[in-house]
């Protein structure tokens, strides 16, 4: 059953398109990777699907529900939960009080406690410096943080865009096992990632975007034996 649908979707930018008629679909359950080169579009249709820019045309429907027209705040409220581009804590405040902001959909303090102290299990780090301001935590650690502050809010699907961008390989290879293990825990992922090879053996399905429109798409096994994919974002 798909939990998001993506029909249609259109975006310009002073009378440009970067957006020509995007439709794909993301299944409850999966990791669904968008790939694609720098300017293909496919921050700004993550962006869309956050109601964080207008749409010129199409529609987004959410567990059934037309959230097109929905603003972020609802759309979050909604169940989905997103990880910018570039991590964006809120580097002057705390590892904790990242998490807190993380749990503004929470009314049960006892709960959005119990959350942050298994955030604090699973990555230790960030349990090590739950006091330290977010802003002095490495690049790593600024990730590990902004993932978990999305699943405080305990979402249906979660939006990754670019989440290995700037890592080192072994904070790469790292990253990527959190994203499968999210997955594994009932967590649907949309992903953005420049990382073609690493994202499509860890998804379900993927689409290739260019230029504003998707070109190709297939399983993640499908498309990373693509021999058009491979020349193109594998150095093959």
């Amino acid at each position: 059953m798909a939990l998001l649908e993506v029909n249609s979707l259109e975006v310009y930018y002073v009378f440009i398109g970067a957006l020509r008629g995007v439709s794909f679909n993301v299944n409850e359950g999966e990791i669904v990777t968008l790939i694609g080169a720098n300017g293909a579009g496919k921050t700004t249709i993550m962006k869309s699907v956050m109601g964080l820019i207008p749409k010129n045309g199409g529609t987004v429907i959410y567990d059934g529900k037309d959230i097109t027209k929905f603003p972020c705040h609802k759309i979050a409220k909604a169940g989905i939960s997103q990880v910018p581009e570039g991590r964006h804590v809120f580097k002057e405040l705390t590892v904790y009080e990242n998490l807190v902001m993380g749990a503004y959909t929470q009314n049960d303090k006892n709960a959005v406690k119990k959350d942050i102290e298994n955030v604090y299990t699973r990555f230790p780090r960030l349990g090590e410096r739950k006091n330290q301001i977010a802003g002095t935590l490495s690049g790593g650690e600024q990730q590990m943080l902004a993932m978990s502050r999305a699943l405080m809010s305990h979402p249906k699907l979660l939006i990754l865009d670019e989440p290995s961008m700037g890592l080192s390989p072994i904070l790469v290879d790292e990253v990527f096992n959190i994203i499968k293990d999210f997955n594994n825990e009932g967590t649907t992922i949309l992903l953005v990632e420049q990382n073609a090879g690493k994202s499509l053996v860890i998804s379900d399905r993927a689409y290739v975007i260019e230029n504003g429109q998707i070109v190709l798409s297939g399983t993640g096994k499908e498309l990373i034996s693509s021999d058009e994919v491979k020349k193109a974002y594998l150095g093959g």
